[in-house]
């Protein structure tokens, strides 16, 4: 952490959202003639952030802008990075292109297929949307190529775990909310904690762990729990496991992805990339099939393997929750999910 912030923590904007708002700038000036001075965008949950622009360029027949990203008061190493867009016409429909400091998937495992640029799902929809609208507005077809770029990313990319996932050439374009929420241990675990006091006082007698947004959706959606329900886990097992312990409440449910289940399920309780990995020698080990040793990732793994897999990682992190509770009475249940939000696999009661 370079940035050490003070006081309250400010949150920023993904990348995919300024990647958005550089594509919405660039189409404003490509079909209406003019660059705004800035722009608004609307986010997946319907929050309408506006960002200023920092470059505009334009020639016969394409217009880029670029958006410099704001991660708030997160360690980002893309905080203060120029996102550009670079829109032209396309044959056919949306397409997406990486430009400078923008990675090429390599490897299987990831949302994105091989040979395509490393921008994920939710970042291009929202910037298919926004050409959906801008088409519409300006009556013309919904037929755009976007270029992203990141000048200096390759270097940046080097910062990340992008090369050992085999994206190559530089950064990924991401977000599922748009938003960049400021990461501070002893803050998120605080907030953690203030959630299962609120739990407690309501009476609830279950409540929920989920590593993210899709998990937490699917995991309220089987269980039927109130919002209060779903603790703002993250990657928090440890934190959120270690306060049930001394305040406990009648069940658990722990829901996330493959690969930060599986790290649960290996024992590690801050499932944040940085500080654990899949151990892809167990997994081949629990699944009996050494091709699982040479996987990019663990929802490639779960390619290799199926549902078995995913059972075995579910069941074996509902003991390693069991163990963190120390014997704390609490009844139990925990459920993978891959991109999708689909169940792959559950173990408990």
């Amino acid at each position: 952490m370079s940035r050490k912030p003070t006081g309250d923590l400010r949150r920023g904007w993904t990348t995919g959202a300024c990647a958005t708002a550089a594509t919405k700038a660039a189409l404003i000036r490509l079909w209406g003639g003019t660059f705004p001075k800035d722009v608004q965008i609307t986010l997946p949950k319907g929050e309408t952030p506006t960002f200023p622009l920092a470059q505009a360029e334009a020639g016969e027949g394409w217009a880029a802008a670029g958006i410099t990203k704001d991660a708030g008061d997160d360690p980002d190493v893309t905080h203060g990075a120029l996102i550009v867009a670079r829109v032209s016409a396309s044959g056919s429909g949306v397409q997406f292109a990486a430009g400078e400091g923008v990675g090429i998937v390599t490897k299987p495992g990831l949302p994105i297929g091989v040979g395509e640029p490393a921008i994920n799902p939710v970042p291009r929809q929202m910037m298919t949307d926004v050409v959906d609208m801008l088409a519409q507005q300006y009556d013309k077809p919904p037929n755009v190529l976007i270029e992203i770029s990141v000048p200096g990313g390759a270097e940046l990319a080097m910062k990340t775990w992008n090369p050992r996932l085999g994206i190559k050439g530089g950064l990924s374009i991401l977000g599922t909310t748009g938003v960049v929420r400021p990461f501070s241990c002893a803050a998120w675990i605080a907030s953690i904690h203030r959630g299962i006091d609120v739990a407690r006082a309501d009476g609830l007698s279950h409540v929920a762990g989920c590593t993210g947004a899709t998990s937490e959706k699917t995991v309220q959606a089987l269980h039927g729990l109130p919002d209060h329900a779903m603790l703002d886990m993250g990657d928090f097992a440890g934190g959120l496991l270690k306060y049930l312990r001394q305040h406990p409440v009648g069940r658990l449910t722990i829901g996330g992805g493959i690969g930060k289940m599986s790290k649960l399920a290996q024992g590690a309780a801050d499932l944040h990339s940085g500080r654990s990995q899949v151990d892809f020698e167990m997994l081949a080990e629990w699944a009996g099939d050494t091709a699982i040793r040479d996987a990019n990732t663990a929802l490639e793994a779960y390619e290799i393997a199926g549902e078995p897999l995913a059972t075995t990682v579910a069941e074996r992190a509902r003991g390693q929750v069991q163990k963190m509770l120390q014997g704390a009475e609490i009844t139990v249940d925990t459920v993978v999910i891959d991109r999708a939000g689909r169940i792959i696999g559950r173990s408990g009661p």
